[in-house]
């Protein structure tokens, strides 16, 4: 069965994650496990600030030029009159892979998920919740970190504006144990950063389907 995610992602970053998506997915089919992920190479877009990671209408230079983005996605119960066990597969998690945080401390890391039609996605509580950023520890990790005070988690609008509203995301940085891309051994310089878009899904469900291309930013813009 394939999955509406494996598609891969043009990128400079590195090869695409067709295969791995596939194999995620069959690994969850045969454990009757809901959760799917589907792992691409990222995909990049120019935003606001002094853009690092980059592909887009500018020269860009990346802190981090490998870099690999997975998808956790989750099933959502979704019943109607004409089908009581109705549902998608919701975006649960969006997961940063081989993120330098040596060559990337004290940047701005920023997220956004993009539909087919080229729309940025709702990923917050409040339609104008386009982006989901933090801010990258200026010193190296010794441990991990899902702190979304100390990570600044906040949303931005598709412009880059901050916007003030309770948050229903949460965030982790992680620097030990093994890589949800490929399985690798984490460390400052091979970290992975998951944002959770709503871990409640009362607010944020985005149906995997409409999900075509995930963007990655970082920006140096200390304010």
């Amino acid at each position: 069965m394939r999955s509406p995610l494996d598609t891969s992602l043009s990128s400079g970053f590195g090869k695409t994650g067709t295969k791995k998506s596939k194999v995620f997915i069959a690994a969850g089919l045969i454990a009757a496990i809901p959760l799917l992920i589907s792992t691409f190479a990222a995909s990049v877009t120019v935003g606001t600030g002094n853009l690092e990671f980059g592909q887009g209408s500018q020269q860009a230079t990346a802190c981090d030029n490998n870099i690999f983005v997975s998808l956790g996605e989750e099933w959502h119960s979704s019943p109607n009159p004409q089908d009581s066990s109705d549902g998608f597969f919701r975006i649960r998690a969006v997961t940063i892979s081989n993120l330098d945080l040596v060559a990337c401390a004290g940047k701005k890391l920023r997220v956004r998920l993009i539909s087919g039609e080229s729309r940025e996605l709702i990923v917050g509580p409040t339609p104008e919740s386009k982006v989901l950023q933090i801010t990258l520890p200026s010193q190296p990790l010794t441990s991990n970190l899902s702190d979304p005070v100390a990570l600044a988690l906040t949303y931005l609008t598709g412009l880059g504006s901050p916007i003030p509203v309770a948050l229903i995301s949460e965030v982790s940085l992680s620097v030990s144990g093994t890589a949800i891309y490929d399985g690798t051994i984490l460390s400052p310089n091979n970290a992975d950063a998951t944002f959770y878009l709503d871990p409640a899904a009362t607010t944020v469900n985005i149906n995997g389907q409409t999900v075509r291309r995930t963007t990655v930013e970082t920006v140096h813009n200390p304010s």
